[in-house]
């Protein structure tokens, strides 16, 4: 009897140990098991941000053998999909691939999250920078040529972008400050329907997303005065950017990361990375990527989180001194 006991102890540690050994092995046995990645996208389908997550895991499901699916979870303004997987659980079955604009969203409203504490970092996907725009018939050839007009004509000139409360509409505010120029701001919902406006002549001028007027600038609907990054952009040669053109330092552009619950293995962020990483250097991605107007840069783990920590007091500053007093 007090043999069979021991047995039975003896079986019951084997099991305990075996047990404690998969679950410090954590995510590393779950990718490796074929299981699905959920990649939660709070935007709806057909916004800039989902075609990089299908993209993402179209390849990564493709190459590393496990099931990546996208889901859709919009609402105020990516908030709910956000809030969403800052309570999943960190065991890596959960992503979120966001745009640059869930660190601006939780310092103007109200969140149940931290942005910067909440999630830990993969990867520094890809960005596209903002262009400021104006119709191809507008006789601004230049963007001096449209300052000295609002100059000329305070009031009366207009600049469009997504916002309120996002980095285009402090690309828009840091203009008229710099310039000292009174234009009147109309916000929009996205990029798509600013760059309208300004085709349908509505509008004067707009920050938009390259990547979602590129194809506009190509058939000569829109003309671009300034490129709003420090260093020109390769499908714009003879575009000059707004720091050359006297706004020192002034970048806007929408970026594009993966993140995932805080507390998630080191080394599953590690492994992510490394897929997430590869994933952006295949050549049929890279070409999907310029064909939306989008540039790989595959900064991923530490790096990526000084990068949003950078970004975040930047934005911080940036709301505070233009917020309405």
């Amino acid at each position: 009897m007090i043999l069979l006991r021991k047995l039975a102890a003896a079986h019951y540690a084997v099991v305990l140990g075996f047990a404690m050994t998969l679950a410090f092995l954590g995510q590393d046995a779950f990718a490796q098991s074929g299981k699905t990645i959920k990649l939660v996208v709070p935007v709806p389908p057909g916004a800039s941000t989902d075609a990089v997550a299908r993209l993402m895991a179209d390849q990564i499901s493709k190459t590393e053998g496990v099931t990546v699916v996208v889901e859709n979870r919009p609402g105020a303004s990516g908030m709910i999909g956000t809030e969403a997987v800052s309570r999943a659980a960190p065991d890596g079955a959960t992503l979120l691939l966001t745009a640059n604009t869930y660190l601006i969203d939780a310092q103007t409203r109200k969140a149940s999250y931290d942005p910067v504490t909440a999630f830990d970092p993969i990867c520094f996907l890809a960005q596209s920078p903002a262009v400021f725009i104006v119709n191809s018939a507008s006789p601004y050839r230049s963007l001096k040529d449209l300052l000295d007009a609002a100059r000329a004509r305070p009031g009366e000139l207009s600049m469009a972008s997504v916002g309120p409360g996002t980095t285009f509409q402090m690309g828009f505010n840091t203009v008229v400050r710099t310039a000292k120029i009174n234009m009147i701001y109309v916000p929009y919902q996205g990029s798509a329907p600013a760059a309208t406006a300004v085709m349908g002549q509505h509008v004067t001028s707009a920050f938009a997303g390259y990547a979602v007027v590129s194809e506009q600038i190509r058939a000569d609907k829109l003309r671009a005065l300034g490129v709003a990054t420090l260093k020109r952009i390769e499908p714009l040669p003879d575009v000059p950017t707004f720091d050359e053109s006297g706004f020192k330092g002034l970048e806007v552009d929408n970026w594009f990361g993966v993140i995932a619950p805080t507390k998630t293995p080191k080394e599953t962020l590690k492994q992510y990375a490394g897929w997430f990483s590869a994933a952006l250097k295949a050549p049929e991605v890279k070409a999907k990527l310029a064909l939306q107007g989008l540039y790989p840069v595959g900064m991923c783990g530490d790096e990526f989180g000084t990068f949003i920590r950078k970004r975040f007091a930047e934005y911080g500053e940036a709301i505070k001194e233009f917020k309405p007093k």
